[in-house]
């Protein structure tokens, strides 16, 4: 009886196996992290910016923001348009159905073939371009406007850039002003303020003073 007992505590005392895990669950797991990864991936691109000395983060503008914008374009004549950090596209879409060759510049690439998705759902895939670069190393020489949605940080780089390559365009820059020139116009109207410049004209506030 004594050796049927330490059989049986014996028997008692080994730990219990694990039970194996299922085909379901394994698939489920595998999918999960999957998931999870695609996920990192596409959000990297867009809080990635946020680690360069300058970003420009992605705010899409409100429809007051791109009515301001339209206020200031040409009704005629044959001009080209470059949206500085162009996010989903939606003012270069909108500059295009006004009637203007509208261009966009993103460094984001998701954001890119979203604006090109965009631009071919609203039917102006032919009077736009959507460009991935790096806004410091784009040329702006082919542009009559330019229209920049900015943070304050890089206003006196980008003011500087314009001078330089494009001194006769106009410049419509929302959010934030371009730091020494004086505006030709302005529309005051909060977080949705637009400020209008002529490069040609444009005077530098000290010159003003």
């Amino acid at each position: 009886m004594a050796a049927l007992n330490m059989d049986a505590l014996e028997l008692n005392s080994k730990p219990s196996q694990p039970k194996s895990m299922s085909k379901s669950a394994k698939f489920l797991i595998f999918a999960t992290g999957g998931v999870g990864i695609g996920l990192s991936v596409v959000c990297a691109s867009f809080v990635a910016p946020a680690f360069r000395r300058i970003c420009l983060p992605y705010v899409p503008a409100t429809p007051e923001q791109v009515s301001n914008v339209l206020k200031f374009l040409p009704s005629k004549g044959p001009k080209r348009l470059l949206d500085i950090g162009s996010g989903d596209g939606r003012i270069v879409i909108a500059t295009a159905k006004h009637g203007i060759q509208s261009d966009g510049v993103e460094l984001n690439p998701w954001l890119v073939w979203w604006s090109r998705l965009a631009a071919m759902r609203e039917g102006v895939s032919s009077k736009t371009k959507f460009f991935r670069r790096d806004l410091w190393k784009f040329s702006l020489m082919p542009y009559d406007y330019v229209v920049i949605f900015g943070v304050e940080q890089m206003m006196k780089d980008l003011e500087t850039k314009l001078v330089t390559e494009v001194p006769s365009s106009k410049v419509i820059a929302c959010r934030f002003p371009l730091p020494t020139l004086e505006p030709l116009k302005v529309i005051e109207d909060g977080v949705n303020s637009v400020w209008f410049y002529d490069l040609s004209k444009a005077k530098t506030r000290a010159q003003e003073s």
